[in-house]
């Protein structure tokens, strides 16, 4: 009778262990998506964010009891260790399950693979473990994260022919293509902006081609390149993003631009850049790949930009683009409203015209007077650009005013960064109202994240009615500390386990005049 209770508890605690690994390698697949399918990142997401340890805690106790299974009583040992084993499954899945993502899984061929891959790995132990059933169970949900990653490993050939095959099919369009202009755009925010501005200036003279959302990695060019390049298009607008240093340069090594536009260089993925230097160079990656005599279209507002041109002054044609400074294609009179912004656009000849658009804040007054003037120098007046700038549309959490009756939503949700946070905050208190900012700060500023944060905070308490800081403490304290450093009333400052928690409460501030929302930046998963 014993023995059939060890063998049922036995079958039980098996098939505890299937919905735990299902959960599990879905989890970890999520992350190490975001990661980008990199090891050495997603080690380092794993120890940042202790996930590690969050995870392996519910068998430490059963590890323990293993290490008893040959003592007296053996039996009872068995029966208590296989009772830890169901109440540790139970407990590791519900942290699972109960890990909320705001960004899905998207089942790509790449993690079709790796998921076949970790199977068969999986197998293998269970072969090689022959009798050993439980002890093979515990080193696979133990070790999930590793065995990912040893998967990614046995892949990795398999990627880099697949990669391969790809970027030489992207290479051979681009060749049989040679009279489309490759237009290169980075910076470390206001990219993507500028590439769909652009667009709506060019496409009624040319047929415009432009890397979808956020493709802007190396293969996410190529792809955009296999599926989408037509012979009919004239203009290829390639938004290229970096996270490491030579991302650009592989970029454009591959897929050599005739043009370029840097939008704005600041302090941005510091963990993997580690200097602000680095980001610079990086950046202008994309200038050292030009032609000589080729156009570099850069932001005289950007110190950084100012400084790094006096090296291409005598190798290529440097145009520049300002809101504050007056060089080269300039805004003047500029007039901001809840309906949008007008402004005096006056080109290097003197020619000038007044635009009207749906936009608000100083960024996309910058990011416009940049398209307006790469339009222009493809040969477009300046009166031709107005009504196309009229049509310009408000980039999705880029702050996107959303009206909700009395409640109007000023969604700045994407990838926050030092300038444009300061840059929305100091939108949100041009209207007259109650202004309430949420968010759960800045991340990917190495070790001076606590110091922008802090910084933000600041300029929130100089700006802002409400601060509604959202999730982990580790963001938001120091946000806090500025904030009342600079003489904020606490208890205007409220802190929050979710974003739902921060909106209910945002929506029951009362007081004179409507509510105007700055949702401040979203957090990945990853953090």
């Amino acid at each position: 009778m014993l023995i059939q209770i060890d063998r049922i508890l036995m079958i039980f605690a098996m098939l505890l262990s299937i919905p735990v690994i299902v959960t599990g390698i879905h989890y970890n697949l999520q992350m190490f998506q975001q990661n980008g399918y990199r090891n050495s990142e997603f080690i380092h997401w794993l120890e940042k964010n202790a996930a590690r340890q969050r995870f392996l805690w519910p068998y430490l106790g059963f590890f323990v009891l293993l290490i008893l299974f040959k003592a007296p009583p053996a039996r009872l040992v068995c029966l208590i260790a296989l009772m830890i084993w169901m109440g540790a499954s139970i407990a590791a899945f519900l942290l699972y399950w109960r890990s909320e993502t705001k960004k899905k899984l998207v089942m790509t061929a790449r993690v079709k693979r790796l998921c076949v891959t970790f199977v068969i790995v999986t197998a293998l132990i269970c072969i090689l473990s022959r009798d050993k059933c439980l002890i093979c169970l515990l080193a696979i949900l133990s070790f999930l994260p590793e065995l990912l990653m040893l998967a990614n490993i046995i892949n990795a050939p398999i990627e880099a022919g697949i990669r391969r095959y790809y970027i030489n099919d992207a290479r051979r369009i681009m060749r049989e293509n040679p009279g489309i202009r490759t237009i290169g755009i980075t910076g470390s925010y206001g990219k993507t902006s500028m590439k769909y501005y652009l667009h709506t200036l060019l496409k009624d003279s040319y047929d415009v081609l432009i890397t979808p959302g956020n493709f802007n990695t190396t293969l996410g060019v190529v792809r955009t390149i296999r599926e989408h390049m037509r012979p009919s298009n004239q203009i290829f607008l390639c938004e290229m993003g970096a996270r490491h240093v030579h991302d650009i340069k592989e970029i454009c090594d591959l897929f050599p631009p005739k043009e370029g536009v840097i939008t704005s260089i600041g302090p941005q993925h510091l963990e993997t850049f580690h200097t602000q230097e680095n980001i610079i160079n990086t950046k202008f990656e994309l200038a050292d790949a030009l032609p000589d005599g080729a156009r570099i279209y850069l932001n005289a507002d950007n110190e950084f930009e100012v400084n790094k041109a006096r090296e291409y002054g005598d190798r290529l044609k440097v145009i520049f683009y300002s809101y504050k400074n007056n060089m080269g294609y300039h805004a003047s009179e500029v007039k901001l409203s809840p309906m949008g912004t007008e402004f005096t656009m006056t080109a290097p000849s003197g020619e000038t015209a007044r635009f009207s658009m749906r936009l608000i804040g100083e960024h996309n007054v910058i990011n416009v007077c940049g398209a307006i003037a790469v339009a222009h120098e493809q040969g477009i007046p300046l009166e031709a650009l107005r009504v196309p700038v009229r049509r310009i549309e408000p980039v999705a959490h880029r702050l996107q005013l959303i009206n909700r009756g009395d409640v109007t939503i000023i969604d700045d949700a994407y990838n926050s960064n030092p300038v444009g946070s300061k840059a929305a905050v100091e939108t949100l208190h041009m209207f007259n109202g109650i202004r309430i900012l949420v968010t759960p700060g800045m991340v990917e500023l190495g070790g001076k994240e606590a110091d922008y944060n802090y910084k933000f905070g600041t300029y929130a308490a100089v700006n802002c009615d409400h601060i509604l800081l959202v999730g982990r403490r580790k963001h938001t304290d120091p946000i806090r500390k500025g904030a009342l450093d600079a003489g904020f009333d606490e208890k205007d400052i409220r802190s929050f386990d979710d974003l739902n928690g921060a909106m209910e409460y945002a929506y029951s501030i009362t007081g004179e005049g409507a509510k105007y929302i700055l949702l401040e930046n979203d957090l990945p998963d990853a953090y």
